[in-house]
């Protein structure tokens, strides 16, 4: 017998078949496989640490200083804002790295409304993400007077109305975080505006997370392993003092340092 033909050129010959058959055997048997990994979509939250200077001595005369506080923060990742300066060449990144990982606080990325910045984050093996220079403008005064309107929100505010267990994070992406429940120790609260919490506080709250310095932190019982406020932080080993501890309070930062004042509630 002779080899199947077909006289329809839309048809397959023996050799066509053999090959269709090979391709759809490696097919099912790639969809069987498992893959070496997936991609899918996730958020890590990070902090930023606004940079000042470039002296790398007095950079780490300020870590040694409060190398108390950061150390609760080991496991944070941190993108390095480079804002205050305009040319790459003008800092040394690389000794910058190493001095901020030996107090171990590792930074994942550069943040500056450059783009030039972009390819010098690159060359240490950085994120690079770009910032938003726009500082609030004066409003112009005019001679008419507009009529009052309301103001749109466009921040939403986060609220948590069930209690924070331990070992559980909250994170108000660009907005408050309002927390009704008891934070328990090892649960931790981070917003990039404000901070409520009407029950005991017990664990970590960061306000301010991107750098927000007028941001705030409100407690109805402070019992707080450790605030922050725009990256300045204080933990607390020792209990607070009578009129603070398990008082209401306020947290907020006074010339780049955390204040803590109790809120008059009589």
């Amino acid at each position: 017998m002779g080899n199947f033909t077909s006289d329809d050129p839309n048809g397959l010959n023996s050799q066509d078949l053999h090959g269709k058959l090979i391709q759809l055997k490696n097919f099912m048997i790639y969809s069987l496989m498992k893959p070496a990994f997936d991609i899918k979509s996730a958020r890590l939250d990070v902090l930023a640490i606004h940079l000042h200077t470039a002296d790398l001595t007095e950079l780490e005369e300020f870590l040694r200083q409060r190398a108390g506080q950061y150390q609760e923060l080991d496991i944070v990742p941190f993108v390095l804002d480079v804002q205050d300066f305009d040319h790459p060449e003008s800092l040394d990144i690389g000794a910058m790295l190493t001095l901020f990982a030996r107090y171990g606080m590792q930074i994942l990325g550069l943040r500056h409304e450059s783009e030039n910045w972009s390819s010098f984050a690159a060359r240490y093996h950085l994120v690079f993400s770009r910032s938003d220079k726009s500082e609030p403008q004066q409003p112009k005064i005019n001679q008419d007077p507009a009529p009052v309107q309301a103001t749109v929100i466009n921040n939403p505010t986060v609220l948590i109305s069930t209690p924070v267990r331990t070992g559980q994070q909250v994170y108000a992406e660009n907005g408050d975080l309002i927390v009704t429940g008891i934070v328990s120790e090892g649960a931790e609260l981070i917003a990039d505006g404000n901070i409520h919490v009407y029950a005991p506080m017990r664990g970590r709250a960061l306000a301010g997370a991107k750098g927000n310095t007028n941001a705030r932190i409100f407690i109805h019982s402070m019992q707080a392993e450790l605030v922050s406020v725009a990256g300045i932080y204080r933990n607390f080993e020792q209990d607070l003092p009578d009129h603070l501890h398990k008082k209401a309070v306020q947290v907020s930062l006074q010339d780049n340092r955390l204040v803590i004042s109790a809120i008059d509630t009589d």
